[in-house]
């Protein structure tokens, strides 16, 4: 029996994907369960696993083409037999997917089999993360004998990296894609300093650059959220105490990002309302606080990872969860609910020197939180007199069919209040 492989819907807004690699080539033998092709879905690439045992008999679309959800990217042969019966209906399914193939890709190679194939195994099969096999091949390392601490003794990219002597970094021939996490690891001062950006890949002028699967997910995403009568609320709020917070804490590895996201969830506890969203059937009240922070990529999009609980987490597991999230989220290795559940959002440009800004509402969310820049200010005190205060601007987006602008204002409050006179509270 031949068996069609179709393009999965790894999210719910997934209307196609793209072929990032085959694990597997035309004639090779699968087992139910086996990763057999890597798809790149709104945001993350995630490995695919077959349902079948047998041969896969051919490829439909190639590595770089992309496919509907739902069409057949490949053919899986029960029997060695029937690989050829499967080439000839293969045939029948090749034009239409041809149409959405990459321009012009370069005939696929077979996947490579050196020695690093003879590693980890299980059942005289090579376990091996995707992208790891990737990493070794830009660091030159060969993964013969290698012990795999993953699942199973899967071997993944952080096996590569320390048998490389290179830690966490990546290859400097073929750099990772850099990631600009919102507020993350700001110095105490000031709370959000301004990094370089990383420069954009040279574009030849008058070219046109097709969005990639991340980007239209975004230019749909947005464009939905357009439609939501949304309103903005500003407040001023001090950091000179979350300051001295910081530079106590930053050397247990707490991120600044981390006791923002704590903040909002402590205070979110007080206003379930701001935590809610808009259904058809009335206003949905979440089970738990997940906290999305907006992640810019490097060639364009953006991601939101999911602190989830933020509100029952400590600072110091909060803090590792969200190092781990931005390090899985360069390599595009989130899964779908690390970046979909969020109930609320997060988003900083005050690490660009930006003072204030507005947020786009997300889709199927109530309320996002902008951020800006940490600026010492001239204030009159309460004893009439002029001081210094460090002091950052954050405006709220809101929608209107479930907040008013007294429940937004009295978040904010709320929220200042917290920062500005019992953050300590934060790291119990």
């Amino acid at each position: 029996m031949i068996h069609e492989v179709f393009m999965p819907a790894l999210s719910s807004t997934m209307t196609e994907g793209k072929i990032v690699s085959w694990e597997k080539s035309p004639g090779d033998k699968i087992e139910k369960g086996e990763t057999v092709v890597v798809v790149e879905s709104d945001k993350a690439d995630m490995d695919v696993e077959s349902f079948y045992e047998g041969y896969l008999a051919t490829i439909v679309v190639p590595a770089g083409g992309t496919a509907a959800v739902g069409a057949a990217i490949a053919l899986v042969a029960e029997t060695e037999a029937e690989i050829e019966t499967a080439k000839q209906q293969a045939a029948a399914l090749s034009q239409p997917a041809a149409e959405k193939q990459a321009p012009a890709p370069a005939p696929e190679a077979a996947p490579q089999k050196a020695p690093q194939e003879t590693a980890s195994r299980q059942n005289g099969r090579l376990v091996v993360s995707p992208r790891a096999k990737k990493l070794a091949k830009e660091l030159g390392v060969d993964l013969t004998g290698l012990k795999g601490s993953g699942p199973s003794g899967r071997i993944v990219a952080e096996d590569v990296e320390a048998a490389a002597g290179k830690g966490k970094q990546p290859a400097a021939a073929t750099p990772a894609p850099a990631v600009t996490p919102v507020a993350q690891q700001a110095p105490a001062a000031p709370v959000f300093p301004a990094p370089a950006p990383a420069a954009p890949a040279a574009v030849p002028a008058g070219q046109v650059v097709p969005l990639n699967t991340l980007q239209q997910a975004v230019v749909r995403n947005m464009v939905a959220s357009l439609q939501v009568p949304a309103f903005r609320v500003a407040y001023t709020i001090t950091t000179d105490s979350l300051d001295k917070l910081y530079k106590q804490v930053k050397s247990k590895g707490v991120t600044m990002t981390a006791l923002l996201a704590k903040a909002v969830a402590m205070t979110l506890q007080k206003h379930p309302l701001l935590n809610a969203r808009y259904t058809e059937h009335g206003i949905e009240y979440p089970a738990a606080i997940n906290v999305s922070i907006a992640v810019a990529m490097e060639g364009g999009g953006l991601i939101t990872p999911v602190l989830q609980n933020a509100d029952r987490l400590d600072i110091y597991s909060l803090s590792r969860t969200w190092k781990d999230l931005v390090e899985r989220s360069r390599v595009k290795q989130l899964q779908p609910a690390e970046y979909t559940t969020g109930t609320f959002t997060l988003s900083n440009l005050g690490m660009y020197g930006v003072d204030r800004f507005d947020a786009i509402l997300p889709p199927g969310q109530g309320s996002i939180l902008a951020i800006g820049a940490s600026r010492p200010q001239v204030v009159a005190t309460e004893d009439g007199l002029l001081g210094v205060r460090r002091q950052m601007q954050v405006n709220i987006t809101c929608d209107h069919r479930v907040i008013y602008g007294a429940d937004a204002a009295a978040f904010l409050q709320d929220l200042a209040k917290l920062i500005e006179t019992d953050s300590q509270s934060l790291t119990l």
